[in-house]
């Protein structure tokens, strides 16, 4: 997958302008922002012929802005959503904008009276260029993984129904589609009898339209067209989920008919829909140009990777597909994990706003304390139960998913108030805990996602490039002692971390004493915990004391910059650990930290004995970085991929902290002392 963008050169050609008459494209942003990314600026007023005019697929409205482009001699440009939309249905109140947009100079998908944007790329394009093909097989095989669809509003966990059944696909009455596809009201009654007879004893099910389970628009089945084996089916099941036990699908036009496809179906098509043609489909009623014959990977390579416009909603800018989908994940996964609301406990007042940022985008958080009121709340109310990571009492043991910074966090310390950019949920432990398995530990040992590999591997390769690390604090790069360096970060000594899994070395002295004990001619290097040189949490060394053992305190030093400068990193559980293996810098743990025991690691503590597997660099950081977090993008204020985040803590821009956070800093800087009144 290439890294770059499938449209760069529109941004650099002047925008051709474009008028519309329609209020829906002045009403919605992310329309025009789309349109603008692709190279054209929105305009009121009287078109010439160099210009063109912006219509709506076939909708009812278009008919104005096709009169003005015939009268003014202008070109005209139908615009429809791309394949992968949104979370909800476009006419949902809470759907919000488009990710993509298929904007053709030539027809519209869904309308054969003449050869669309995408039947000519179909029809014409070379597609038999190996890299393309890939991309397209990784992005079927990645949609099916994911459960993403055009709307994705539906229940991955749900199971569904026995397989063995016909599948037969309702779409809304009067649609654009169905109008322009060649179809009535009347195809949608042939089709469900042809099912019935050419599948003799069968169980049928009626798969209702995403906005007609949600009330929005009717379809073309009623519950007079059910019968002993024939059955409507509107629980809100994973179009792919469904598609797997089906066997046999019948489709007008509707794009579910186009995932059967992907999902190895030949579906039996009664419409003229754009997938419809190409020898992957049974037609009633063929399109008799629709001559070429291709595969999967070609058809999808023309519907999802060249013919539409893409948009990252989070960096305002056009985007490659793959970049799409990852947008979309991310919006699906809070999705999928908010959408019943939560009550959360052990959470800090200071860190309310941003949670209710990650979590509450759905149905707003409810705070209660102590937890086992909130454990009572959220089952009684049926919402899930967060709590913060460490502020369980003991023997509480109602499901909840606790909540911990991630490994991308901020530009400045947690114990600075600095909001984070990132969190971790986990529904089994947390990953500083060895004690018990994780969520972490169950990503580690699974297999990849599709592309997932490569994936981590250009996360990695950007956040060697960029410097970013989890807190981004900065510092310098003193002059270092020549010689072979070994870096050994303090830590806080009584975090939890190093209660858990620190193991029989539990202290900064201690980790010390070791590596000098054990590397007696080479150079030590002690870098102090931020937290601890500021004062705020327990675990200074005097520097006579830790001169003893090591040849240079860094105080306040840039870590990433070290870790690039010394030839081992020696850690307890500190997260530089984890750091300098994705910079490729070796690192011996003497406790048990998440990342060790998959052999990346020398382990001299007790690893727990079910981290057996080995996995790779790229696999350990897909789990921690990409499948593990959740990241949320304070200027768009939408949930985000940790591209993003990697993209903001390297470039911004970012938000400052809130007035209020900065003089609780403060405040806190000065009780240091007392830290119990504010930890």
């Amino acid at each position: 997958m290439p890294e770059t963008t499938e449209q760069p050169a529109a941004a650099e050609r002047p925008p051709r302008r474009l008028f519309c008459y329609t209020l829906g494209f002045w009403r919605e942003p992310r329309l025009a922002a789309i349109l603008r990314t692709s190279g054209y600026t929105l305009h009121l007023g009287r078109p010439g012929p160099e210009d063109r005019v912006v219509v709506w697929g076939r909708s009812p409205f278009a008919a104005r802005g096709e009169r003005v482009a015939a009268r003014y001699g202008a070109g005209l440009l139908r615009v429809e959503d791309a394949f992968l939309r949104s979370v909800h249905p476009g006419r949902a109140r809470d759907a919000g904008g488009p990710l993509g947009l298929l904007i053709d100079p030539d027809g519209v998908h869904f309308d054969p009276s003449r050869p669309s944007m995408l039947e000519r790329l179909a029809a014409r394009a070379p597609l038999d260029d190996t890299a393309l093909l890939d991309r397209a097989r990784e992005g079927i095989a990645r949609l099916r993984a994911s459960n993403l669809s055009k709307y994705n509003d539906f229940d991955p966990d749900l199971d569904p129904p026995p397989p063995g059944y016909v599948l037969v696909i309702d779409q809304i009455a009067g649609d654009a589609s169905v109008r322009f596809g060649g179809a009535t009201p009347a195809t949608f009654r042939e089709m469900l009898a042809v099912a019935q007879i050419e599948n003799p004893g069968a169980r049928i099910l009626i798969r209702t339209h995403p906005e007609s389970r949600a009330g929005l628009r009717p379809g073309h089945y009623t519950p007079a067209h059910e019968d002993a084996r024939t059955r409507l089916y509107e629980a809100p099941v994973s179009p792919w989920a469904l598609l797997e036990g089906a066997v046999a699908v019948y489709t007008v036009s509707s794009q579910m008919g186009y995932e059967a496809i992907l999902a190895g179906h030949k579906p039996r098509v009664f419409g003229q829909p754009f997938y419809a043609g190409w020898g992957l489909t049974q037609d009633e009623t063929p399109v008799a140009r629709r001559s070429r014959r291709l595969t999967r990977a070609q058809l999808f390579a023309v519907s999802h990777i060249l013919a539409p416009s893409w948009y990252d909603p989070c960096r305002a800018r056009a985007c490659s597909f793959e970049e799409a989908m990852d947008q979309l994940e991310a919006e699906v996964r809070a999705f999928r994990e908010d959408r019943f609301g939560h009550v959360a406990t052990g959470m800090r007042l200071w860190k309310r706003g941003p949670l209710q940022a990650f979590f509450g985008q759905e149905q707003r958080l409810n705070f209660i304390d102590p937890p086992e009121r909130a454990a009572k709340s959220a089952e009684q109310s049926g919402r899930g139960l967060l709590v913060w990571a460490g502020k369980e009492p003991q023997g509480f043991n109602a499901p909840a998913r606790r909540i911990e910074d991630g490994f991308l966090r901020s530009k400045g310390l947690g114990a600075d108030l600095v909001p984070p950019l990132s969190l971790v949920t986990d529904t089994r432990g947390i990953y500083y805990d060895p004690t018990r398995p994780s969520d972490l530990e169950a990503l580690i040992t699974a297999p990849l996602p599709p592309g997932g590999d490569r994936r981590a591997a250009r996360l990695i390769t950007g956040l060697r490039r960029a410097g970013v690390s989890k807190y981004n604090i900065g510092g310098d790069l003193p002059d270092l002692p020549e010689g072979h360096r070994i870096l050994v970060p303090g830590q806080v000594e009584d975090d939890v971390s190093i209660r858990l899994g620190a193991g029989k070395i539990c202290t900064n002295l201690a980790l010390l004493a070791l590596v000098r004990t054990q590397n007696p001619n080479k150079i030590i290097l002690f870098k102090p915990h931020p937290d601890v040189e500021a004062g705020l949490r327990p675990g200074a060394i005097p520097d006579k004391e830790a001169l003893r053992y090591a040849d240079a305190i860094l105080h306040k030093s840039n870590p990433i910059a070290l870790i690039e400068a010394v030839d081992e990193v020696w850690t307890m559980t500190s997260l530089l650990g984890f750091e300098a293996l994705l910079r490729g810098t070796p690192v011996t743990t003497t406790g048990a930290p998440f990342y060790a025991g998959w052999g990346l690691t020398r382990d001299l503590g007790e690893i727990p004995a079910r981290r057996g597997a080995k996995v790779s660099l790229e696999h350990l950081a897909h789990a921690a970085l990409i499948a593990y977090p959740r990241y949320y993008d304070p200027v768009s204020q939408r949930p985000c991929p940790p591209e993003v985040v990697l993209e903001r803590l390297a470039k911004g821009p970012l938000p400052r902290p809130g007035g209020i956070n900065r003089l609780l800093a403060k405040l806190q800087g000065l009780l240091a002392s007392h830290a119990g009144l504010w930890r």
